[in-house]
């Protein structure tokens, strides 16, 4: 087996690793509704995972280890994507949150930049802005 392909399988793995703790969340509040499932199709196409592997993972999401990524620009999408599953219902609960700092742990932050990016997005997401927050989104 070649490098190249050693690194294909091992971002592999970390892309199912990511997709199974989309899920995990997902169904943290019961059953994944409509909108949870369509989003969850569309990241299972971005992240490359197969058919196969999409069946295994929403059958049993919490058998698949989380492979940090190795930049803080991929752990910043992962963090994102997980925010667009929790948001998809429009409700963040106190059990997700509390798996989102956990999976933020996993990702590499540390406690207080965990929170501290958490308590941020959900500002961001559920239009907590302030004026000066605002601007500075629409100048970027």
């Amino acid at each position: 087996m070649s490098f190249t392909d050693l690194f294909e399988h091992g971002a592999h793995n970390s892309n199912v690793g990511h997709f199974a703790a989309m899920v995990t969340l997902a169904e943290s509040h019961g059953a994944i509704n409509n909108a949870e499932e369509a989003l969850l199709q569309r990241f299972a196409r971005k992240l490359d995972i197969t058919d196969q592997e999409y069946d295994a993972i929403m059958a049993s999401p919490k058998g698949y280890p989380i492979s940090p990524p190795s930049s803080s620009q991929e752990r910043m999408q992962r963090m994102l994507d997980l925010f667009k599953v929790i948001l998809a219902d429009h409700t963040i609960e106190p059990h997700e949150k509390v798996m989102i700092h956990r999976y933020a742990i996993a990702l590499g932050y540390n406690e207080e930049a965990a929170k501290a990016l958490i308590d941020r997005s959900i500002a961001i997401f559920t239009g907590g802005l302030d004026l000066e927050d605002y601007k500075y989104l629409l100048q970027k």
